[in-house]
């Protein structure tokens, strides 16, 4: 193994892990990446390093700069890692509705953060445009690049190497991809890659049952951090999508306890919703079949929220 320069080049090349007690007999494989071996713990070190890069290449940010976002927490932090190698200044508008962990995290790597307060109101549309909006007031100061993570296409391509990565840890053998969608970008990037290798891959896109906006075009409160932003994200492609599963808050947090007393695999809310879709996937597809999906993040980015508290 070779000895990496910095943090930057250890990101991605995360490790595949078959499950064996959650998945029913008589279903597909269900195979998950560990995206939390990436520096931060989350698979958004990939766009994260996307977004900033580009920036650097055509000059919207430079030497100095400062940079914007938004975030619940993970993409936030991933950006402190590349800004705090980089020697940017960060600023995130985050909320008090996500985990305390993940804004703790953010600030150990030097994030300035401003909190939006959610009186109560849950992961809501309402939410998330008024984080959006303080970011973007935030952005009109002078030597400032807002990354705008939702409508910025560049860290689209930050997801290409785990889609090269898949293809080749399974040898080509997938049947399915499922995965949560958030800003969409990681659906997007990864099954582009997928289908190059093989069309006829079944995509699956997840999102909150309270919330299904991409099926139904309805908005709710839910309680699955880092996706169902509440509308339809600009990047968003419906043509990407086979299926769009739904699954609900409370099985999304019953499936990531299971994961970690039953698989020793401790992560995420939404790494359990995609868990709970891929098992879905699974009995449709049958024995013979191979399903992918990612554990996102890190659990240890939950401590404090009632996901692990009360199992």
């Amino acid at each position: 193994m070779k000895i990496a320069k910095n943090a930057l080049e250890a990101i991605g090349n995360t490790s595949m892990v078959q499950l064996n007690k959650v998945v029913p007999p008589d279903h597909a494989r269900v195979l998950v990446t560990l995206e939390w071996e990436n520096p931060t713990g989350s698979m958004k070190d990939r766009m994260a390093q996307a977004m900033i890069e580009e920036a650097e290449k055509d000059g919207r940010l430079n030497v100095g700069g400062t940079v914007v976002e938004y975030s619940g927490g993970s993409t936030g932090t991933s950006l402190a890692l590349i800004c705090a190698i980089k020697g940017y200044r960060l600023r995130i508008v985050s909320s008090d509705e996500f985990s305390r962990d993940k804004r703790d995290h953010m600030r150990a790597l030097g994030a300035e953060v401003r909190i939006v307060p959610s009186r109560g109101r849950g992961i809501t549309k309402e939410l998330v445009e008024e984080m959006i909006e303080t970011a973007r007031k935030l952005s009109d100061e002078p030597g400032t690049y807002w990354t705008d993570q939702l409508s910025n296409s560049d860290h689209i391509s930050g997801y290409f190497s785990l889609g090269e990565e898949i293809w080749e840890q399974t040898g080509g053998q997938i049947d399915a991809f499922v995965h949560v969608v958030g800003s969409a970008a990681s659906l997007i990037g990864t099954s582009r890659v997928l289908r190059e290798h093989n069309p006829k891959i079944r995509i699956v896109a997840v999102e909150p049952d309270e919330s299904p906006v991409l099926s139904e075009g309805k908005s709710g409160s839910h309680g699955i951090g880092g996706i169902g932003m509440g509308f339809v994200p600009p990047l968003w492609d419906r043509s990407v999508a086979d299926e769009i599963v739904r699954i609900p808050t409370t099985e999304a947090k019953e499936m990531t306890r299971r994961l970690a007393r039953e698989e020793g695999l401790c992560a995420g809310t939404s790494s359990g919703a995609n868990v709970a879709a891929a098992i879905r996937v699974a009995k449709n597809l049958g024995p013979d079949a191979t399903v992918v999906t990612l554990l996102v993040d890190s659990g240890l980015k939950y401590l404090s929220t009632d996901l692990y508290k009360s199992s």
